[in-house]
């Protein structure tokens, strides 16, 4: 599994853990929910500033995002 993958694989994760649907995310986020599909399915080399508003929208920090990562 790439990186790509990795964080669409994460993000998703947290976004079900939070019952909030991609739109809503997208919308938190100010990010398209076409774009946030790409993202979540690995296909989009996502900026660290896009990461950054996807880790605000979803009410958790950096720390808590990575947290066990590189496993």
């Amino acid at each position: 599994m790439n990186i790509k993958e990795r964080i669409g694989r994460r993000i998703k994760e947290l976004r079900i853990e939070k019952s909030i649907s991609q739109e809503q995310l997208a919308l938190k986020a100010d990010l398209d929910r076409t774009y946030m599909t790409s993202v979540e399915n690995g296909h989009r080399n996502i900026s660290i500033q896009n990461i950054e508003k996807i880790i605000t929208a979803l009410d958790t920090t950096f720390e808590a995002f990575f947290k066990g990562f590189d496993k």
